[in-house]
């Protein structure tokens, strides 16, 4: 609100506040409150695919999760990616995962195979001024202090790993933008489920490069905490004058070490069109104008997604690194449905496992419950039916959590009650968890 601000009506605000859509405006399907409770699903678009003779991955790519910094969003950058004819595309937002399931949704409905990691922003220093918190937040100055980590996950576990490294970072910080990391809990995390690509110009190796360090060192020090088959150095496509002569180094680098190299395009927009919005984006961040902010932007427009034939071209003179992203991204995409929580181990009898065990404690229930009544076969049968999709599903461990938790309500005296979706089950009569035979009233 502001001093200039039209008179509103209690009720329009009211209904701002309450985030409740503005009536009869087209939903635009984000994440937004004001615009929508539930985003629409993702429709599939009738994509042209690019005739390309040479495969490739891309490996390293922000979408505008990244936040000031990516500035396209995960559908558009798994469209563009099908539509270049792309065998797979991981997104490596900054510290988090959080476009990872818009980004699965529509790569799976295009056929777009998936990948997914982070790049960790590592060194900030810890803020003490107002301008200092600022600065941890990525804003307000046009190149941020600390270098990244870009780490792409291997496997689910590798998934499960990251997020925890980075929810624990995050709550540490205390501040937004502002994670803070320990080396050591990150090695212990890795553990053989991430691959570590050197990453781009704020990469380590990348920096001590530039700055006239020693990368070799650098590198070393990554093969030592992650492991020689762990550890990856990247080529990031640019068009500077000096971008042949440092791909030399790392490429030399790598071969010297044994490593694997590979091209990326450390996408930060899925086309060129997108290019005047992400300067727009790094003018906000810097809290700079457009003029101001110049200066420290490349000089070519290209962190935009590329096709293998368009790779292979501008990393001739590097051989197999395009080859080798293909090959990388094979390796390490899965879909994110795979990345389904189990819950801890519930502590069974010996001789039993959760689904033994939650048989015996259902047919108990039921031999006191269903035994001797006119319904008493049906109810079995339903029973049988509900405990084959309990097992099919991994329930098991669910049920018996909700089992002696009401359990315990009961003997403590507590009034509780399963609801929901739970009274049409035999089996949560069978166990107590809900007290209504919906057999018997034909509630299935």
């Amino acid at each position: 609100m502001g001093f200039d601000n039209p008179n509103i009506p209690w009720r329009e605000l009211e209904r701002r506040l309450s985030g409740r859509p503005f009536p009869g405006v087209r939903q635009d399907g984000g994440d937004s409150p004001a615009w929508s409770r539930k985003r629409e699903e993702y429709v599939a678009l009738q994509l042209p695919r690019t005739s390309t003779a040479t495969p490739y991955a891309e490996l390293h790519a922000h979408s505008s999760f990244s936040f000031l910094d990516g500035a396209s969003a995960p559908e558009e950058l798994a469209e563009e990616a099908a539509r270049l004819g792309l065998t797979s595309l991981t997104l490596t937002d900054h510290d988090g995962m959080y476009g990872v399931v818009r980004f699965a949704e529509a790569a799976e409905k295009i056929g777009l195979a998936t990948g997914f990691g982070a790049e960790l922003n590592l060194d900030i220093p810890l803020p003490r001024t107002q301008a200092e918190k600022l600065i941890a937040a990525r804003v307000g100055v046009p190149d941020p202090p600390g270098h990244h980590l870009l780490a792409l996950a291997r496997d689910p576990d590798g998934y499960a790993s990251l997020c925890r490294v980075i929810s624990k970072a995050q709550l540490r910080g205390g501040a937004k933008g502002r994670p803070v990391y320990d080396l050591d809990e990150i090695t212990d995390a890795a553990d053989g489920h991430w691959l570590i690509l050197t990453g781009c110009r704020k990469g380590a190796v990348r920096q001590a490069l530039d700055s006239g360090g020693d990368p070799g060192r650098v590198l070393d020090e990554l093969i030592a905490r992650f492991g020689r088959d762990n550890v990856v150095v990247e080529l990031t496509h640019e068009l500077d004058p000096l971008a042949d002569e440092r791909y030399d180094t790392l490429y030399e680098l790598a071969r010297s070490r044994r490593l694997q190299a590979v091209a990326t395009t450390g996408a930060h927009y899925h086309a060129p069109p997108r290019r005047p919005l992400a300067t727009a984006l790094a003018a906000v961040r810097a809290r700079s104008s457009l003029d101001e902010i110049d200066g420290w932007l490349p000089s070519w427009a290209g962190q935009h997604l590329r096709s293998g034939d368009e790779m292979a071209e501008r990393f001739a003179r590097w051989p197999g690194v395009v080859d080798a992203a293909a090959r990388i991204g094979a390796e390490i995409a899965f879909p994110l449905k795979l990345i389904a929580p189990d819950l801890p181990p519930f502590p069974v009898p010996s001789g039993h496992d959760e689904m033994s065990y939650l048989r015996e404690l259902t047919y108990q229930g039921f031999a006191e419950w269903f035994a001797g009544k006119p319904h008493e076969t049906k109810a079995r049968d339903i029973i049988e039916h509900e405990l084959e999709i309990i097992e099919q599903l991994h329930f098991p461990g669910y049920f018996l959590v909700v089992w002696e938790i009401s359990r315990f309500c009961r003997e403590q005296g507590i009034l509780a009650q399963g609801r929901g979706s739970a009274a049409n089950s035999a089996v949560c009569y069978a166990l107590r968890i809900t007290a209504v035979d919906a057999v018997y009233y034909e509630l299935m």
